[in-house]
């Protein structure tokens, strides 16, 4: 699931690339507009995925198992 996830985001960041790229180039007035737009689009969708990423939990131990022996706390 999280591989699909990240296909997608890598899928927008290609595309918002391109577009930016196509941006640098001679366009009409109705072309430029069009990619402005699927640029907003693009940035929108990669903007949703993200926010619903859950964020990665780290397996940490809890701090007092973290404990040396000496009783002092490691960094």
């Amino acid at each position: 699931m999280i591989d699909e996830r990240l296909e997608r985001l890598r899928t927008h960041r290609n595309n918002i690339g391109r577009y930016r790229r196509l941006l640098n180039t001679e366009l009409s007035d109705l072309e430029r507009k069009f990619i402005e737009r699927r640029l907003s689009e693009e940035k929108m969708a990669m903007q949703i995925l993200v926010a619903d990423i859950p964020p990665l939990a780290i397996d940490r131990p809890p701090d007092d198992e973290i404990i040396s022996r000496s009783g002092e706390a490691q960094p």
